[in-house]
C-alpha cells in the first residue's frame, strides 16, 4: 500500500476564517451634509411697502398695549389721537365689575381659616384627576377593554333608566332622594 500525504494549508485571511467579506481598510466618511438656508430677507423701513391691514393691525394692537398697561398702573385711560390709516374706536370711562360668581369665590376665601389645607386639598384634587385621566388613558389602549367597557355602561344606563326614569314613583323617589343629598351638601334653608 503506497501512503500519499497530503498538506493542508490555512489561511489566515479573515474570509477564510470568519466567512465574510474582507475588511476595507479605507471607509469613506458617512457624513450628511444638509443644504444651507437662503438669508432672510432684508427689511426695508419703507411705510408704503408695508401692507395696510398690517399696519392698521399693529397700531391697534400698540393702543391696547398702552391701555392694558394704563388700566394695571391705575391710570386713566385715555386713548390716543387716531391717526388717519388707523381705525377709529370710541371708549367711555367705565369701571369694569367682577361676576357674581368671582365675587362668591373671594369672601369665600376671605372666610377661610386654613388656607394651605384648602390649597393643598386643590393641588391633590388636580393630581388625582391628572393621574385619572392617563390611567384611563391606558385602559383605553388596551385591545378589548374600552367595548367591554361600552357595553357595561349601556347595560347600566339601561337598568338604571329602567329602575329609576320610568315608573312615576320611582322618578318621585329619585328626585327626592337628590333633593336630600344636595340639602345635606350645602345645608338646609
Amino acid at each position: 500500500m503506497a501512503s500519499t500525504s497530503t498538506t493542508v494549508s490555512v489561511s489566515s485571511s479573515s474570509t477564510i476564517i470568519d466567512s465574510k467579506a474582507p475588511r476595507q481598510q479605507a471607509a469613506m466618511p458617512q457624513c450628511v451634509t444638509l443644504p444651507t438656508l437662503p438669508p432672510p430677507p432684508v427689511a426695508t423701513q419703507n411705510r408704503p411697502q408695508q401692507s395696510r391691514s398690517s399696519w392698521k393691525t399693529a397700531a391697534y394692537c400698540r393702543r391696547i398695549a398702552r391701555n392694558v398697561m394704563a388700566m394695571a398702573t391705575g391710570e386713566s385711560q385715555v386713548m390716543a389721537t387716531a391717526t388717519v390709516d388707523a381705525p377709529t374706536y370710541s371708549t367711555t370711562e367705565s369701571t369694569t365689575e367682577l361676576p357674581e360668581i368671582v365675587k362668591t369665590v373671594q369672601e369665600a376665601w376671605d372666610k377661610l381659616e386654613d388656607k394651605y389645607a384648602v390649597t393643598s386639598l386643590a393641588v391633590a384634587g388636580v393630581v388625582a384627576l391628572w393621574g385619572s385621566a392617563g390611567m384611563i388613558s391606558a385602559i383605553d389602549r388596551l385591545p378589548l377593554v374600552p367595548g367591554v367597557l361600552e357595553v357595561v355602561g349601556i347595560g347600566y344606563s339601561g337598568w338604571f333608566a329602567y329602575k329609576n326614569l320610568v315608573f312615576k314613583p320611582d322618578r318621585e323617589a329619585l328626585l327626592k332622594k337628590v333633593k336630600d343629598t344636595y340639602n345635606d351638601i350645602l345645608g338646609s334653608s
